[in-house]
């Protein structure tokens, strides 16, 4: 059996009960944009866990899942077997011109320093035609009222608009552009826990003493992907943000 990857706050993992809301979230994503994968070779850069990569492979032709950190890629390596594992910096890709059909990069921009230049590269390995597609959380709901990320491992978050602009400003078509959110069962647990199922999270991790309530870790645990909702309406409102974007 493989051991998990440490739980540090920088990656999700799943298989960890108080993880598996942010588990679930991030899966839903995952599993709205595999057609978009289909028969194609795809690479994930930045893909963490690799349990991303692993959904994409259901749908793709071929994936090659890329990492910057060793100890993360040598797990992937050993708990997917079925990836292509890379190790390699987004901010110069080991990949040659056109050599994918698709990038997936979700909840990855947010950390990096220099996007411009990260999006250079993806517009470079696309081949013409090819497809990007992008997930970070919505400034705006993620670390409201600030210009500087709540998160010690973001670097700068996006609201809607800057996204937009962001990929445009690249040189790409943005052909979607859709918010994740809570869904009837979880807006059910929003008002159960005060108002926010996230906020009586973070409570417990920031308290230091890492109890959880009972009722708070079962409904934690209780979260499938299906308790969320991506829509193009009222962007602003989304807890993530989900951009499609062709090369042309």
């Amino acid at each position: 059996m493989v051991e998990p990857l440490p739980l540090t706050g920088e990656r999700t993992v799943p298989g960890i009960p108080e993880e598996n809301y942010w588990f679930r979230r991030h899966e839903a994503a995952y599993l709205d944009l595999l057609d978009l994968c289909t028969d194609a070779v795809v690479l994930e850069a930045g893909c963490g866990e690799g349990y991303g990569a692993a959904l994409v492979g259901r749908r793709a032709a071929r994936v090659l899942a890329l990492d910057y950190d060793e100890a993360t890629t040598a797990h992937v390596g050993r708990a997917h077997p079925g990836l292509a594992v890379l190790r390699g910096n987004l901010a110069s890709l080991p990949l040659r011109d056109g050599a994918v059909d698709v990038v997936v990069n979700l909840q990855v921009i947010e950390h990096l320093w220099d996007q411009e230049g990260f999006l250079a590269e993806c517009v470079r390995v696309l081949r013409p035609g090819g497809t990007l597609i992008v997930t970070t959380p919505n400034r705006i709901t993620f670390s409201p009222g600030r210009d500087t990320p709540l998160n010690p491992f973001h670097t700068r978050e996006l609201a809607p608009a800057e996204l937009d602009g962001l990929l445009r400003d690249a040189g790409l078509r943005v052909r979607r552009l859709a918010g994740l959110r809570h869904g009837p069962r979880l807006r059910e647990l929003d008002t159960r826990f005060g108002g926010s199922i996230i906020d009586a999270q973070v409570e417990v991790v920031v308290s230091g003493d890492g109890h959880w309530p009972d009722d708070l870790l079962d409904a934690v645990t209780s979260v499938t992907s299906d308790d969320f909702e991506i829509t193009p309406d009222d962007l602003d409102a989304s807890l993530d943000l989900i951009a499609v974007a062709v090369r042309p």
